[in-house]
């Protein structure tokens, strides 16, 4: 292959030149639209993130490839230091062509360690002071137990936790208050220091309770292909008056008559006529305390209106006991091309009524909590339940009503019960971010908690209703962590780093289960990679989370996929685990690999494709910062989709 000519190279560097200076003029432009003098000290991160955005405006990407075939910096890594390494290109073309490069007015741009050293000194602040061989730290979702547990905090704090998550959705500020006085005691007993988050439950939508299903219980053996029993069906038979039952995990429990039970022995014979009359045997196969496990070989179907019998002794008359089967959770299920009522006016939901055939007769009611939660909704908005699980869009709204078509679920459907999460993609929700609950824990977490867990901001206005509340609890250099999990504040993500950095010090938390569902598993990929981008350029250190090596944690056992997504977690200042009984070995595990990683790699570089968020940023619909604030959304009012504004604005 013949070198390039030198005269082409020349060609190509004059072309380079006139296009950046272009770039940066109009970066300087657009920068000086924006009241940067409020943010104090933190201006310098405010303006770079401004340049980054008025930078990623442009699509560089054939710029990108020509600078590289000279031997130039591509750009593709300056987010914490934008201007700095622009004009460092700059001025490298100015000399290729023979020119001398300009003097520039205003202040000196920092440069890269400037840059990480901010993110660094505010990671420190939130998260501590980072391992030796491990600049990512670990922030470790702890359960319940370890309340009661004191081995468990040593044991997380030796395998590698750094940062100790408390979700405020569960337990109490008793418990609450018992679990950091657990981890202080083992930061005593292992010389380690470990700060403590506390996630605000915020405003999350849920399904309501339901009416309680049929009292059927199904008991089966395990067969093989040709029909063989493996394993028998077995259940417990427990007594009022037990103390404390079997474990439910290893076989079901119903309730009997105590001194009916108390005469079963290892071997006696049960007999009883299930719900479908069929007359079926049971084995008493072990005794533990005043409970009998019993066993069977052929399926059950034991109902509350079953009765066991069973003799005292050989020829002695039978004696009998009804059972109390508990009422199956009530749940409704959900299948493709079948309606479902969303209400805000029942206190209890019902299932679906089907034929004989399984054809659907009358449709599920499901209630959602709050009340207030369907008041936007319109006909055409999405809604996903539990995780994405099952979807649906809007047909007919109706005041505290929303009639659904389901659009995705499993081929024989999926059931939804209580208490599962929605979301709503394109909706703007009257709901406050900051609930009542939130403001009553608040009290506590501002107490207790080194940094505050922000549940779904969505807006600029939220993040100053948090620094309000701090303020009056006597927090108001607290560190925060914004949790980006809706399609509204990846949105206007740039509204709320702005307002961010007007606080003493925060983070970004890449939230992926709920913002996956919001903004679609298809866009996940390149939506958590731009919440990384402008949080460096913001100088705000930012966490990975959501199911970071969840079968691991689950399991014991982690897939080849999730071991990956760990290793990518190492371009952020924090990973975040979720609980699980395996979560001690998956903290050493991770610890492992992100040490590994950081060996190969420090963030990485990017494509510099336009980004529609940094269009939007400068060119605002319904913007909160700048130029104005966006109207509050009065409860019931009618509001349009994202989505639609985006096309009534023109802008895909």
């Amino acid at each position: 292959m013949r070198p390039r000519r030198p005269s082409t190279d020349l060609s190509v560097a004059r072309r380079l030149l006139r296009e950046l200076e272009r770039m940066r003029a109009e970066i300087v432009r657009l920068e000086r639209r924006q009241p940067l003098a409020a943010f104090g000290p933190r201006r310098p991160s405010a303006r770079n993130l401004v340049d980054y955005l008025a930078f990623r405006r442009f699509d560089a990407r054939r710029i990108q490839d020509d600078l590289a075939r000279l031997g130039l910096s591509s750009l593709g890594r300056s987010e914490s230091h934008v201007r700095d390494n622009l004009d460092r290109v700059l001025d490298q073309l100015y000399l290729m062509v023979g020119r001398r490069p300009p003097r520039r007015p205003g202040p000196p741009d920092f440069g890269p360690e400037v840059g990480r050293h901010l993110i660094d000194r505010h990671a420190r602040t939130l998260f501590g002071p980072p391992r030796l061989g491990r600049r990512t730290r670990i922030m470790v979702t702890v359960p319940s137990e370890l309340a009661t547990d004191p081995g468990l905090a040593r044991d997380l704090l030796a395998a590698g936790m750094d940062c100790m998550r408390v979700n405020c959705a569960h337990d109490s500020p008793a418990v609450w208050g018992e679990m950091i006085s657990q981890l202080r005691n083992a930061e005593r007993g292992t010389g380690r220091r470990c700060r403590v988050e506390m996630d605000l439950s915020g405003p999350r939508v849920r399904t309501g309770p339901m009416l309680p299903g049929p009292s059927v219980l199904k008991v089966r053996p395990d067969r093989n292909a040709l029909g063989q029993v493996l394993e028998p069906g077995a259940l417990w038979l427990t007594a009022p008056d037990s103390v404390k039952g079997p474990d439910p995990t290893l076989a079901p429990a119903v309730e009997v008559r105590g001194d009916w039970l108390r005469r079963r022995r290892v071997g006696h014979r049960i007999f009883l006529t299930d719900a479908r009359g069929s007359s079926r045997t049971l084995i008493v196969s072990a005794v533990r305390g005043s409970a009998r496990r019993v066993t069977t070989e052929k399926t059950v179907y034991l109902s509350g209106r079953s009765s066991l019998r069973a003799r005292a002794a050989p020829g002695a008359r039978w004696e009998t006991t009804p059972v109390q089967v508990p009422p199956r959770e009530g749940a409704a299920l959900l299948r493709v091309g079948e309606p479902v009522r969303l209400s805000t006016t029942v206190t209890q939901g019902h299932a679906e009524t089907r034929d004989r055939r399984g054809r659907l007769r009358t449709a599920a009611v499901i209630p959602v909590l709050p009340t207030e939660a369907l008041a936007a909704l319109r006909p055409g908005h999405r809604v996903w339940f539990d995780g994405g699980r099952v979807g649906g869009v809007a047909r007919r709204v109706r005041r505290g009503e929303v009639v659904l078509r389901v659009t995705h679920a499993r081929p024989q459907g999926v059931r939804i019960g209580a208490d599962k999460g929605l979301n709503f993609p394109d909706t703007v929700l009257p709901i406050p971010p900051l609930t009542d609950q939130d403001l009553r824990d608040l009290d506590f977490v501002a107490g207790h908690a080194d940094v505050v867990g922000y549940s779904f901001v969505q807006s600029a206005s939220d993040v100053r209703g948090l620094r309000r509340e701090l303020a009056r609890r006597g927090a108001v250099s607290k560190g925060f962590i914004l949790k980006i999990e809706t399609g509204r504040a990846f949105e206007f993500l740039p509204e709320i780093l702005l307002a961010a950095l007007r606080a003493p010090v925060a983070g970004v938390m890449v939230a992926r289960g709920d913002l996956a569902v919001e903004v679609g598993y298809e866009r996940l990929a390149e939506v958590q990679e731009e919440i990384l981008w402008l949080a460096e350029a913001a100088h705000l250190p930012s966490i990975w989370a959501t199911q970071v090596l969840e079968g691991l944690t689950k399991t014991g056992l982690p897939s080849r996929a999730e071991v990956t997504d760990a290793a990518m977690g190492a371009r952020a200042e924090c990973v975040m685990l979720n609980k699980g009984p395996h979560l001690v070995e998956a903290v050493r595990a991770l610890d492992n690999i992100l040490r590994r990683m950081e060996a190969h790699q420090a963030k990485k570089s990017a494509r510099l494709r336009q980004l529609r968020v940094a269009e939007r940023f400068f060119d605002p619909v319904d913007a909160e910062f700048p130029p104005a604030e966006s109207k509050e959304i009065a409860p019931g009012e009618r509001v349009p989709s994202d989505r639609a504004s985006a096309r009534r604005s023109g802008r895909r």
